[in-house]
């Protein structure tokens, strides 16, 4: 029995607000400028989880594996809790993988439901639309950036690239690939009646524009993503002729669009950001030496790892000479961070079940029948479903977007659905799964919450004049149960907390991201309480930045200084070098 039409309606328009709404919210709140999307993920996600859950008895074998991958990782967290980690990030994490598990178990249950293609329909229309809106910010950032005024169209900070709202080329790049799948899974899904002849002509049409402005963001994430587009279609013999060589005419579509970028560069004098990426003389150094810097740090603490969330705390505090000079919070490649922050025998079973889950799921998808009555695609949608995860997957070796929940959530869902088991006949009557239901509005409530405990923390950065003094903001922020860290960074950068309590801030700020400003401030800090050695430790890893910021800092040093006069300790070498764990605070 077919779903009733409003609630296919619902599904639809939830699928695109959850697909489209966290990519185009430019508008943000300092100090975290991506918080506002991603609450906006977690809730509209969690609505759609509850609108899609099953009236029978859902089975979620299919994806205990990736349940149990996760469940180990929600352990990592606890165990670093326990002993540094502070609560406000290890809370944010737990909240995320939770997320993540509800949101694994609304897309396995969504296979016992009695439409479940027409939930993945819905969940690739969201992503369809998505793609639409983001093509266009693309196209104004690239050919009309002066049309971008930052509050409905977010500014490129690089100058001839296409980053979206979301600000990040790489981002964009792999949310346009995402809804290209989309877009072949919809013209396979319907490809009889009036809106297979509407998808024979606009579907092509929207799949070139995707790949050309996967072209704009000049992102070499998204061309390796446009190549996996082409082994789909290559792989994939069970799809239709037309949507086969459309799948692999993508890379020619790419090339094409580069080279007409290229002479559109020439002809206009105008920037193209792709182009200036080539002549960069060395296009990943950086990134090769967090790698080389990552397992040098595995090697070091190879069994227990760094803790979750403690790499940069780690990585900053061990001397590194050959170091990247950006502030990384991350190694660039889930391989490498489950290994560096949660030891190797950890790391070890994580990726063994998420390789597990992924090679299960991809035999159920690329299974001779689909398992659904009447699948006469031959399990289209699984096959979809897989293709959208070893996306993000192959995303996920060169950056870290499961971080965000914009991305992880519609992952999780997605490889839920892949992976999901049939239980029997379903029931087209009855009320839907209760806990799945509670669990999608838990989301919606959690998200919410954390707006609210988010917003005293943005009135340290952006205050009112009728706004009570600094001090108070920031005490007021220290209570946030998620951001508290944050109103940390701001009052040991500020030097608001004189007294016994000085070092108090640096005991949570120094866990999520330590930068120029914050290791000035500590280090200057820890020389008023006579650990100068410490001091000096912390002034030599700053110096292997070589950040512009910092120059004052070490001015000192260089000017002429009396013989009988000790130079400033950040003018010293350190009488011996300390492991990074001795930086703990209880």
């Amino acid at each position: 029995m077919p779903a009733p039409i409003p609630a296919t309606l619902a599904r639809v328009a939830l699928a695109i607000l959850a697909a489209s709404a966290p990519s185009l919210l430019a508008y943000n709140l300092s100090p975290s400028p991506t918080f506002l999307n991603q609450a906006l993920a977690i809730a509209l996600w969690g609505l759609f989880v509850a609108a899609c859950a099953p009236r029978s008895g859902a089975d979620w074998r299919g994806a205990g594996a990736l349940q149990a991958a996760l469940a180990v990782v929600l352990a990592g967290v606890c165990w670093s809790w326990s002993h540094a980690l502070p609560s406000s990030i290890a809370l944010s994490a737990i909240g995320l993988l939770l997320a993540a598990m509800v949101m694994v178990s609304g897309g396995a249950a969504a296979q016992s439901r009695a439409d479940p293609r027409a939930v993945f329909a819905a969940f690739c229309v969201g992503w369809a639309v998505a793609g639409v809106f983001n093509v266009a910010v693309a196209l104004v950032q690239v050919f009309a950036p002066e049309a971008a005024d930052g509050q409905w169209i977010a500014r490129s900070g690089i100058p001839g690239r296409a980053v979206g709202n979301l600000r990040q080329p790489n981002h964009l790049s792999s949310l346009l690939l995402w809804s290209a799948i989309a877009v072949v899974a919809l013209v396979e899904l319907y490809r009889d009646g009036r809106i297979g002849r509407v998808l024979r002509i606009a579907g092509p049409a929207l799949f070139a524009a995707l790949v050309f402005a996967v072209v704009l963001t000049a992102s070499r994430t998204g061309f390796v993503g446009v190549l996996l587009l082409a082994l789909w279609g290559l792989a994939d013999r069970r799809l239709a002729r037309r949507t086969r060589w459309l799948l692999l005419a993508a890379p020619l579509v790419y090339v094409a669009g580069w080279l007409a970028m290229a002479e559109w560069a020439r002809l206009s004098q105008h920037v193209f950001g792709g182009e200036a990426r080539l002549a960069e003389n060395d296009l990943s150094s950086s990134r090769v030496r967090i790698w080389l810097n990552t397992l040098e740090l595995i090697r070091r603490q190879p069994w227990g790892g760094v803790g979750f969330g403690e790499f940069n705390f780690a990585w900053t505090l061990t001397p590194f000479p050959d170091r990247p000079v950006a502030f990384f919070d991350h190694s660039h490649n889930l391989l490498l961070q489950l290994a560096v922050e949660l030891g190797l025998p950890a790391a070890a079973v994580v990726l063994a079940l998420l390789l597990w889950a992924l090679a299960a799921s991809g035999r159920r998808a690329f299974a001779p029948r689909g398992e659904a009555p009447g699948d006469e695609r031959g399990g289209l949608e699984r096959r979809a479903a897989w293709v959208m995860v070893l996306m993000i997957g192959l995303h996920s070796l060169l950056e870290y977007p499961l971080w965000y929940a914009y991305f992880l959530l519609p992952a999780a869902w997605a490889w839920g659905y892949a992976a999901g088991h049939r239980r029997g006949p379903a029931m087209p009557g009855g009320w839907p799964q209760p806990a799945l239901v509670a669990s999608g509005l838990a989301l919606v409530i959690g998200a919410a919450l954390a707006v609210a405990d988010y917003r005293p923390v943005t009135r340290i950065f952006t205050s009112a004049p009728d706004d009570p003094p600094l001090v108070e903001r920031i005490a007021r922020g220290q209570r946030s149960v998620f951001f508290a860290h944050h109103a940390d960074y701001a009052a040991a950068t500020t030097g608001l907390e004189p007294g016994p309590d000085a070092m108090q801030p640096f005991e949570h700020a120094t866990h999520h991201l330590l930068d120029t400003r914050l290791m000035m401030a500590w280090a200057q800090a820890l020389a008023a309480r006579g650990e100068l050695d410490a001091a000096r430790h912390l002034a030599e890893r700053l110096r292997e930045f070589r950040n512009p910021a910092s120059r004052e800092f070490f001015a000192v040093c260089e000017a002429p200084a009396p013989a009988d006069v000790e130079p400033p300790f950040q003018c010293q070498s350190p009488q011996r070098v300390p492991d990074w764990r001795e930086f703990f605070r209880p």
